[in-house]
C-alpha cells in the first residue's frame, strides 16, 4: 500500500479526533456564538479585529473542521480509487464525508438561526460517525483485518448480537451525554452517583436529563463488563478480541470515572474533554468490532 495513503489516513483520523474534542470545547466553554450569528465569516470578517477567547475557540474549531473536510474528501477519493476492491471501502468513504458535511451544516444552522437543544445534541454524535468511518478506512488501508486474519475468527451468535447491540446503544449514551451539555444540566445534581444528598429521584426536567445519562452510562458499563467476561471465558485464543474487549472495558471504566470527576471537580475543563475523548475512542473501537464480525465466521459455541 502506498505510504502517502497511510499517512493521509493517520493524519485525517487525528484531525477528526481534534474536531470532536474541539466541538466539545466549544460547547463546554459556551463559545458557540464566539463569532456572532455569522457563518462562515466571523463578526463580518475572515479574521476579526476584536478577538476574545470565545472567538478564538469558535474560529479555531471552524478552521480545523474545514481542514478536516478537505482531508476526509481526499481520503475518501483516494481510498475509493486504491482500495475500492475491499467491500467496506466505498460505503465508509461515503459515510465519512456525508456525516462530516452534515455536522458542518448543523453547526452553521445553529450559528445562523439557532437550534433546539435536543437537535444540537445530535452534533457530536454525527461527528462521531464520521470519525469512526475515517478510523475504519485507515485500518483498512493498513490492512489490519488481514494482519489479524479476521476471516478466520470464529464468533458465536450471542457475541455477535451483544456487540451490535452495545454499539448501537453506545450511540444513545453519546446522545444523552451531549444533551446534558447542551441543556446545561451538568451541575444540576450536586453529587454522584446520587443527584443530591440522599436523593435518587430527579425533581425537574434537567435533573431527569442528568440522571438519565448516568443510568444509560451505568448500563453500558455493565453490558461491556459482561461482554468482556464472555471474551475472557471463550475467546482467549483470539488475541484481537481478547485484548480489544479488555481495552473497551478500560475505556468505559475511565468514562465512568471521568463522569464522576466532572461533578466532583465542578466541571473541570480537562476532565470534561477527557470524558469526550474516552467515549470517542470507545465508539471507534466498537465499530471496529462490527467490522471484525462482518468478516468472521459465525458459529454457535456451546
Amino acid at each position: 500500500m502506498q505510504g502517502w495513503l497511510k499517512w493521509l489516513g493517520v493524519l485525517t483520523t487525528l484531525v477528526m479526533l481534534v474536531v470532536l474534542l474541539g466541538g466539545a470545547l466549544v460547547t463546554k466553554t459556551d463559545s458557540g456564538l464566539g463569532c456572532g450569528n455569522e457563518w462562515p465569516l466571523c463578526h463580518g470578517q475572515i479574521i476579526p479585529e476584536d478577538i476574545k477567547i470565545e472567538t478564538i475557540i469558535e474560529l479555531s474549531h471552524r478552521v480545523v473542521s474545514g481542514l478536516a473536510g478537505l482531508l476526509v474528501l481526499a481520503l475518501s477519493i483516494a481510498s475509493w480509487r486504491l482500495i475500492g476492491h475491499k467491500r467496506e471501502t466505498k460505503f465508509l468513504a461515503v459515510l465519512a464525508f456525508f456525516f462530516l458535511l452534515a455536522q458542518a451544516l448543523i453547526g452553521a444552522a445553529a450559528v445562523l438561526w439557532g437550534q433546539n437543544d435536543f437537535v444540537l445534541a445530535l452534533h457530536f454524535g454525527i461527528s462521531l460517525i464520521s470519525f469512526s468511518a475515517v478510523l475504519l478506512l485507515t485500518l483498512l488501508i493498513f490492512e489490519v483485518d488481514q494482519r489479524f486474519d479476521a476471516s478466520s475468527i470464529v464468533i458465536d451468535s450471542r457475541m455477535k448480537w451483544h456487540t451490535i447491540g452495545v454499539t448501537l446503544y453506545s450511540y444513545i449514551v453519546v446522545y444523552t451525554g451531549a444533551l446534558v451539555r447542551h441543556t446545561k444540566s451538568s451541575m444540576v445534581c450536586s453529587s454522584w452517583p446520587m443527584c443530591g444528598n440522599n436523593e435518587w429521584l430527579p425533581s425537574n426536567l434537567y435533573q431527569w436529563i442528568q440522571m438519565g445519562h448516568r443510568a444509560a452510562a451505568g448500563l453500558i458499563f455493565i453490558w461491556i463488563a459482561y461482554i468482556t467476561y464472555i471474551t475472557i471465558k471463550h475467546y482467549k485464543h483470539e488475541r484481537v478480541l481478547y485484548y480489544g474487549w479488555l481495552i473497551a472495558f478500560t475505556l468505559v471504566l475511565l468514562q465512568v470515572i471521568a463522569g464522576a470527576f466532572i461533578i466532583w471537580t465542578n466541571l473541570n475543563l480537562y476532565v470534561a474533554l477527557a470524558h469526550a475523548l474516552f467515549i470517542s475512542c470507545l465508539f471507534g473501537l466498537l465499530c471496529y468490532f462490527i467490522l471484525l464480525i462482518s468478516r468472521s465466521k459465525i458459529n454457535k459455541i456451546n
